[in-house]
């Protein structure tokens, strides 16, 4: 019996032995090998697309990226004669670095923007161009750069350039799908801004507050553009949210700064590029005060609990702007040259018929007020958006329109019949009903959909109707995240766009003397998103 007893523990002993020396062996074992813990992680976005269209630009200088309005200070217009014909590329790379030091509690985020039409420059310098033969082009736009700090659970504090979007969720931790759709659906800020932004999210609320530096221009002097934010929102149901906002633009800087030599702001010539109001202040200073009140709801907004989704909003922007009346060494004295209130509404309303999100219905309606009379009473009463300071500073792409209002399937032409929902303060009605059909589930989708907009407000000799679009997509998924699409749409102008200030025609047509042809686009483009 001891004999067999002392058989036994050296029997165990040299097994517990034996497995204490291979580790690697028996990790290796298992069947579900453990997460790798990567320090440095690496995602892109990658967009190539064949496009024919109408469209193009009048100047020469345009060659790189066109953005802003179509008929709009770009020179953009369209032809019955001549199509445009090119192949363009955009890689967007996100680099996030996450030491183990900080345990999670910090992370380094760095995005960019390489983008260029097929064959456009080599040998050169400049953004949105590079693929000419032997290429050699030093194209690298910067995009963010921020730190992201979560110094506890649910807290995150952003910190540098960043994303500026007008939507209560965290833009890098949200899929962009959703960003898009709820809050104010990136109608009023939809960019990247520089500055720190400070959220807190809960399980059933969240609340998000920013301080962005627009515009610095000369540090010494008090001539920069500045904007504070305050989100929230509660899920006041498990299907319905709702939340309130408030904005506060400070700008001091005069239109210094700014695009090009476009320059920024309420009095610059960005105005006729992106298709907003032009305040015309003449060179003399100004400074304003502008303050965006609003609320937001939705219902269901991932599409999940049932087949209805509903998303809205309301917008106030209000506020006040005074000109310099003369300056002296005691004093500066100003008047008053206007004030802002007008709004905009929306509603999206999706029902969901069969089992896939590509299985829908939707009507999108969204309303901007209008000003009939310039700033003779004192007032603008139209809409005020980002895209008064950036190019663009608002994308409102998410409608399901292609050529009358913003799409989001574009490189280095972005040049929309409505890209600002203000309408260079005619203001707007319009309405965008899609159907989708999930041909093969999750593989083959189809589109068809239609768009309709008037304005809200007479241009001179001109009507209300803007125009009908009526447009198609086929796409095909290969996998994840990697699809190839065919998109097509034509847009037929409306009486708005007879308008007439002179023998040139006006503003609103791109100065000809009869209405432009209509628009259309067709483009086969291939998407991959990178992880």
């Amino acid at each position: 019996m001891r004999k067999k007893t002392v058989v036994l523990a050296l029997f165990m002993l040299i097994a517990w032995g034996s497995k204490a020396q291979m580790p690697a062996n028996q990790y290796f074992t298992r069947e579900i090998p453990e997460k790798a813990d990567k320090e440095l992680q690496f995602f892109a976005f990658f967009i190539n697309q064949g496009v024919a269209s109408n469209m193009y630009a009048k100047s020469d200088f345009l060659k790189g990226q066109v953005v802003g309005r179509l008929f709009g200070g770009n020179t953009t217009t369209t032809s019955d004669s001549v199509t445009s014909r090119y192949f363009e590329q955009r890689l967007i790379p996100f680099f996030i670095y996450q030491p183990k030091l900080f345990n999670g509690k910090a992370l380094l985020r760095a995005s960019f923007e390489i983008d260029w039409t097929w064959g456009d420059a080599a040998y050169g310098v400049g953004g949105n161009l590079g693929s000419g033969i032997s290429a050699d082009q030093v194209n690298l736009q910067t995009q963010n750069i921020e730190i992201e700090l979560n110094p506890s659970k649910g807290w995150f504090v952003n910190l540098g350039l960043q994303r500026l979007f007008d939507t209560p969720y965290n833009p890098y931790r949200t899929v962009f799908d959703k960003m898009s759709t709820t809050g104010y659906r990136l109608a009023y800020w939809g960019t990247d801004g520089v500055g720190i932004s400070v959220r807190k999210d809960w399980d059933y609320s969240r609340v998000k507050a920013g301080y962005y530096q627009l515009y610095e221009n000369s540090t010494e002097q008090n001539d920069d553009v500045s904007l504070i934010e305050l989100t929230g929102e509660k899920d006041i149901s498990r299907a319905w949210k709702w939340g309130l906002s408030a904005y506060w633009l400070r700008d001091r800087a005069s239109g210094k700064g700014g695009v090009s030599i476009l320059g920024q702001g309420l009095n610059s010539l960005l105005a006729s590029y992106n298709g907003t109001y032009f305040f015309r202040y003449g060179d003399v200073p100004y400074k304003a005060d502008i303050y965006w009140l609003g609320t937001f709801f939705g219902r269901n907004t991932e599409h999940w609990l049932d087949p209805w989704m509903i998303t809205g909003f309301v917008n106030f922007n209000l506020g006040r702007a005074d000109t310099l009346l003369n300056k002296t060494m005691s004093q500066t004295r100003w008047t008053k040259a206007n004030d802002f209130l007008g709004f905009a509404a929306n509603l999206r309303a999706s029902y969901r018929y069969a089992q896939t999100p590509a299985d829908a219905i939707t009507l999108d309606i969204l309303y901007s007020s209008g000003d009939a009379d310039g700033l003779k009473d004192g007032r603008y009463s139209g809409v005020i958006t980002g895209n008064q300071w950036a190019s663009p500073g608002a994308i409102f792409i998410s409608s399901g329109s292609y050529i009358l209002m913003p799409h989001g399937n574009v490189v280095n032409r972005f040049t929309p019949v409505v890209c600002d929902i203000s309408n260079m303060g005619y203001g707007l009605t319009a309405a965008t009903l899609t159907w989708s059909k999930g041909i093969v589930p999750y593989r083959f989708n189809a589109k068809v959909g239609g768009a309709f907009a008037l304005s809200n407000v007479q241009p001179k000799d001109g009507g209300y109707v803007m125009g009908t679009e009526l447009n198609g997509a086929l796409a095909y998924n290969f996998g994840p995240f990697m699809s190839l699409e065919l998109h097509g749409a034509y847009l037929m102008l409306g009486d708005f766009f007879d308008s007439k200030e002179n023998s040139h025609g006006s503003p609103v047509n791109g100065n000809l003397d009869k209405r432009p042809a209509n628009p259309w686009t067709a483009f086969l483009v291939f998407k991959w998103l990178i992880f």
